[in-house]
């Protein structure tokens, strides 16, 4: 048998997208994935697939993902693929009175009331993660992401790669941001998610780390930072069931075992059309920093990753409209010195990137709605304000709802 030969630089593309089942009277939380796993195959498995797709259980039971079936060649069209698996989804819920619900976290779940952890196949991997670090806050139980994955097929390729995507996590969430609630209130972050996944592994502080990924740019180097994370999980994980690099839960992480890097920080949108736009943009942008030039390799490469750190939680909480002044930063990413807010960046970004790019008409609307009117969690909190009513929450997650069946975009004024 020959052997399977990995895909280089940008030779594919894997898109995860995760969604919350809800009631679709109340939109509260409903535990039945593993249901809807078996309306749809027949049988209960952890991961089926669909053809193209593929769709597979979380660590919490009410959450569902929906992913690309292995890489594809090419992000164009995806959208609607994806479109297709949430109406087959939403098709087997609607005779149990359920839905499917986007945005990054809930908006007024309780974990401690309502979570309830994965109990069949790899449970006692999910057990384990509970037991170590108490899945019952919303660090575990109340986060859905869109997951990117960009394959390498070397060591040089890694190192451009790795790079390339360290330098754009920290103004992720000036265009994703999705979160803007958390039990019913707004706490001044637009996203929320990345506040609690940052602490939710702090019992072993190297789980996660800062977050931004340390500037390792060789499998060797990368595999050393690995090793330390599986000795200081060993003290509480003798039986060894953490010890794959998958435990890993910085921003972006290296999947050795499928050979792609995994960006981990974007929130999942309103529909699959808004995820597929982002993932446009940043695949496109870090097309564009893997250049092998030395000098943007150095000026790349030599970003300190407490700068990035602090970034990164200065745009989780203002989201476009953070301020960028390190001047480094923004040298590495082609700028001048002069501040500048995340729109901005991003905008420069875009038009000098992106314009010309063939997706771009098919992912156009969905990026000057971003552009225009910033990521998803400022155009919630502008329909909801800042201290809605109960019902006035659930109105604007109603329509969210609506957003995600019908694949259409959530503006403000809609």
């Amino acid at each position: 048998m020959s052997e399977v030969r990995p895909l280089g630089l940008f030779g594919g593309y894997g898109v995860e997208l995760e969604y919350m089942i809800v009631d679709s009277e109340t939109l509260d939380v409903r535990p039945i994935a593993d249901q809807l796993i078996c309306e749809e195959h027949g049988r209960l498995e952890n991961e089926i697939e669909r053809g193209a797709f593929a769709w597979s259980n979380e660590l919490a039971r009410h959450v569902i993902e929906i992913k690309t079936n292995g890489p594809v060649r090419s992000l164009a069209g995806l959208g609607a693929g994806f479109a297709g698996e949430v109406a087959r989804a939403n098709e087997l819920l609607a005779p149990v009175g359920a839905r499917l619900l986007p945005t990054a976290m809930h908006p007024w779940m309780n974990p401690a009331r309502e979570f309830e952890i994965w109990p069949h196949g790899d449970r006692e991997i999910y057990r384990t993660f509970d037991r170590i670090f108490d899945c019952t806050g919303h660090g575990w139980a109340n986060l859905q992401s869109a997951h990117l994955n960009l394959p390498f097929a070397n060591d040089d390729e890694f190192g451009r790669l790795h790079a390339a995507i360290r330098s754009l996590l920290p103004i992720l969430p000036a265009l994703s941001a999705s979160s803007p609630f958390v039990e019913g209130r707004h706490p001044g972050t637009l996203d929320t998610r990345l506040e609690v996944y940052r602490t939710n592994a702090r019992r072993v502080p190297s789980v996660a780390g800062a977050v931004i990924p340390e500037p390792l740019f060789t499998r060797e180097c990368y595999e050393a930072m690995l090793e330390t994370i599986y000795t200081d999980l060993a003290r509480f994980d003798h039986a060894g069931r953490l010890q794959h690099e998958w435990v890993n839960a910085r921003g972006c992480i290296a999947r050795f075992d499928r050979m792609a890097l995994e960006i981990r920080l974007l929130d999942v949108q309103e529909c699959p059309q808004a995820d597929l736009a982002i993932a446009a943009i940043v695949s496109r942008i870090v097309r564009s920093l893997c250049d092998p030039d030395a000098a943007t390799q150095a000026r790349l490469r030599g970003l300190e990753t407490g700068r990035l750190a602090s970034l990164l939680w200065r745009t989780a909480a203002d989201g476009d409209g953070a301020k960028i002044e390190d001047r480094d930063y923004l040298a590495a990413l082609g700028f001048d010195g002069a501040a500048r807010t995340a729109r901005d960046v991003w905008r420069g970004l875009i038009e000098k990137e992106i314009a010309g790019d063939p997706m771009a008409a098919e992912h156009r609307p969905a990026i000057e709605l971003l552009l225009a009117e910033g990521p998803l969690a400022r155009r919630i909190l502008r329909r909801s304000g800042p201290k809605p009513t109960r019902d006035a929450l659930a109105s604007v997650y109603r329509d969210l709802a609506a957003c995600l069946s019908e694949g259409r975009l959530f503006g403000v004024d809609a």
